[in-house]
């Protein structure tokens, strides 16, 4: 449906794009809004990493080679030469950025739309960091003007935990993937194998799988593991201590998992939070299985039924082990495929821009 608006001149940003789900959505966003006919200026503390081949054309990209401080201390500047419409932060990480462009800008900051992530209720942190990041939750409503979560629980998260009010949260989940089944990817390891996708972070918490994975009936079964990051290290050193290197592969990002996915026994998720994660959706509509951590409020909205998966604790070591031993057994029905939810995600993202555009120009007569 063509929209009967003006183009909405969009700013979105990012640290870089190392291959992070947070950065890969936002492409994919910004790629539906470039089709769309929308106007896009994409700014990047550096444009870097394995994602940087997918920046679609049309958009304006501004590279400015610096780290996190150095790309919100730009912000501002560039804001006010691009004049965008909105802008739009693509995930908690980046909330400080937002707040920093309010303050500086005051009432001549654009609208900014702050999609939700990850969980903001967060039971893996400590006193005093607990306490400070719920004052920080707290402070959104003062700088941030319309929320998206990825799911209805999500939704009432945001609201619960920042104060927001639930007229300035819409729920819009993510666009679907579309990488072909044949397109290159990792090759599968031989035999039967569980595969784990994410970056390797400490939040990801991929020692929750290895250390699992030594203790599955099953001795046979390899996992692959795909993503990168700063936690590859410490689980290599790991891998050895268990004596797993025949049994678990890191080889590295990959730009199209699904091949890998498709044929994998299981997706394993242990995370120790979470938003909506895409990689779920993407296992469920291929027909794979998922064993997951209990890592956010939207993780039983997507697997519902004990035959699309597995969800456990996140501290729970057994429940994990069993619930691999659940799927690995020879002949386990897999679920029948979900399609991906999101068709028409692109279309209300740019509904919501043009409603908060028109509401912010009627509020100046």
């Amino acid at each position: 449906m063509l929209s009967p608006y003006a183009p909405v001149r969009i700013l979105t940003f990012a640290q870089s794009l190392q291959g992070g789900g947070v950065e890969r959505v936002m492409l994919r966003l910004v790629r539906g809004w470039v089709d769309a006919g929308q106007r896009v200026t994409m700014v990047l503390g550096r444009a870097s990493g394995p994602l940087t081949a997918e920046i679609p054309d049309g958009v304006e990209l501004v590279d400015l080679g610096t780290n996190h401080l150095g790309m919100m201390a730009s912000l501002p500047g560039i804001v006010r030469r691009v004049a965008p419409d909105i802008v739009f932060c693509p995930g908690n990480h980046y909330s400080s950025a937002a707040g920093w462009l309010k303050l500086c800008l005051g009432r001549d900051c654009p609208p900014i739309v702050a999609k939700v992530s990850n969980r903001l209720d967060r039971d893996d942190q400590r006193f005093p960091l607990a306490q400070g990041y719920k004052l920080w939750l707290r402070a959104h409503p003062g700088f941030i003007d319309h929320i998206v979560a990825m799911s209805p629980a999500m939704a009432s998260e945001a609201v619960r935990m920042t104060g927001i009010a639930a007229d300035n949260v819409s729920v819009i989940p993510n666009p679907p993937s579309h990488q072909p089944l044949d397109a290159p990817t990792p090759p599968p390891t031989a035999g039967d194998y569980l595969i784990g996708i994410g970056r390797l972070s400490q939040q990801k918490r991929w020692d929750r799988a290895i250390a699992a994975l030594a203790g599955v009936e099953r001795r046979d079964t390899q996992l692959m593991i795909l993503g990168e990051g700063e936690a590859r290290g410490t689980l290599e050193n790991q891998i050895g201590v268990l004596g797993l290197r025949e049994r678990v592969r890191l080889p590295g990002y990959s730009t199209n998992p699904r091949p890998a996915l498709a044929q994998a026994r299981a997706l394993v998720l242990t995370s120790d939070f979470e938003g909506v994660p895409g990689v779920i959706h993407e296992a469920l509509a291929l027909g794979t299985p998922v064993v997951t951590t209990d890592s956010s409020v939207a993780i039983r909205e997507i697997v519902s039924s004990p035959h699309q998966g597995s969800v456990v604790p996140t501290n729970d070591p057994h429940a994990l082990v069993a619930a691999l031993d659940h799927w690995l057994v020879p002949g386990r029905p897999r679920p029948d495929p979900i399609p991906e939810r999101g068709g028409d995600s692109i279309e209300r993202y740019v509904r919501l821009f043009e409603e908060l555009v028109l509401d912010r120009r009627l509020s100046r007569f």
